[in-house]
């Protein structure tokens, strides 16, 4: 036979009515020494519990700041493909990351002219993620492969260089007044290609700077010697200002550095279409004890800055791109540095520290 509804609540209020008389009894029961002691045991208790909260935070935060400091971009992902956590650098390289997807996170991947390490594994449920950035070590690989490469050529081709000047000098000797301008030519085209032969000879060993006592009018004599082994075809004047000073460099190997800047001037003028005459101005000076460069010309605009430096790329329509990356190698073991300081008029500026 069914209870009616009042039935029901009234035997609920009566066992919870009850269950209070004998929660009262039972504790009517312990004494007030016992009650003292569990009041203690309850907020030791909760004392515990909040240190535990505490340190778990505290060991999250720092797992996390070393997660954030690490040089590797880290993704952990849910099961459900949702991210449980990724630091900074894997919110830098979304799209990277969906590149990376398509080959199961795994290899190398190249994206925003940069190249990156793939790796994962899965922990409790969950895919963990790598991304390391091997740009540097690839572009190190690339340049050491490409430079052993060159300086065989170099060699090889230094050789038949070699027999072609003997006998063009020869030529010269029999020739009339009417060659002797096409032999001349002969002789600035051979120069040129030894100049890029002994340039990528050198920035394929290496540079070590000899630094030694020279004035700065010394240098500039040296780039008007090598500016007359240059063919060009517009009217370029070409204007120094250069400090009667004494300053400690290596002579031939700044020489080099200041010859490449000028040809590259010289080849930005040829090369603006819409330009008749050429300017270009180098300064030099000592300054605060520091030895400061500065080139400058009004030829054509820099294309890309970031293939400024970079070796065996160039956007001239002569050259192999060595120049300016050989160029940074001498400043650097000068201890110095190389800045663009203004794109639009094209000036850079050289500082080395005039001490040994």
């Amino acid at each position: 036979m069914e209870k009616d509804k009042n039935t029901l609540e009234f035997e609920d209020a009566s066992t919870l009515s009850d269950e209070k008389v004998i929660g009262k009894e039972m504790l009517e029961k312990i004494s007030s020494n016992d009650k003292n002691e569990l009041l203690e045991l309850l907020n030791e208790f909760i004392l515990q519990t909040y240190k535990i909260e505490k340190e778990f935070k505290d060991y999250k935060a720092l797992y996390e700041w070393v997660i954030e400091i690490l040089p590797q971009a880290i993704w952990v992902i849910n099961n459900n493909g949702s991210f449980f956590y990724k630091n900074t650098l894997a919110s830098q390289i979304e799209s990277i990351f969906e590149e990376a997807k398509k080959h199961n996170f795994n290899g190398e991947i190249e994206g925003d002219e940069k190249t990156y390490l793939f790796q994962s594994n899965s922990i409790q449920n969950r895919q963990v993620v790598a991304a390391t950035d091997i740009t540097l070590q690839k572009r190190q690989e690339r340049l050491a492969s490409m430079g052993q490469v060159s300086a065989h050529l170099a060699h090889e081709i230094r050789n038949p260089i070699g027999s072609i000047s003997i006998l063009t000098s020869t030529l010269l000797k029999r020739s009339d007044n009417s060659l002797k301008p096409i032999v001349f030519e002969i002789q600035k085209s051979l120069w040129r290609v030894e100049r890029i032969i002994s340039a990528t000879l050198l920035f394929s060993k290496g540079v070590s700077a000899q630094k030694n006592l020279h004035n700065l009018m010394e240098l500039k004599n040296d780039i008007e010697d090598v500016i007359e082994q240059y063919t060009y075809s517009k009217q370029i004047d070409i204007l120094f200002d250069f400090q009667d000073k004494e300053a400690l460099f290596d002579l031939d190997l700044m020489g080099i550095v200041m010859q490449n800047f000028v040809y590259n001037s010289i080849d930005a003028i040829e090369d603006n279409d819409n330009l008749s005459n050429g300017q270009i101005l180098i300064k030099a000076g000592v300054i605060d004890n520091q030895i400061i460069f500065s080139i400058s010309d009004n030829g054509k605009p820099i294309e890309n800055k970031n293939l400024l430096f970079e070796p065996f790329k160039t956007t001239k329509l002569k050259g192999n791109g060595l120049g300016l990356a050989l160029s940074l190698q001498i400043v650097e073991a000068h201890n110095g540095s190389i800045k663009l300081l203004d794109q639009e008029q094209k000036i850079f500026e050289i500082k080395i520290p005039n001490f040994l």
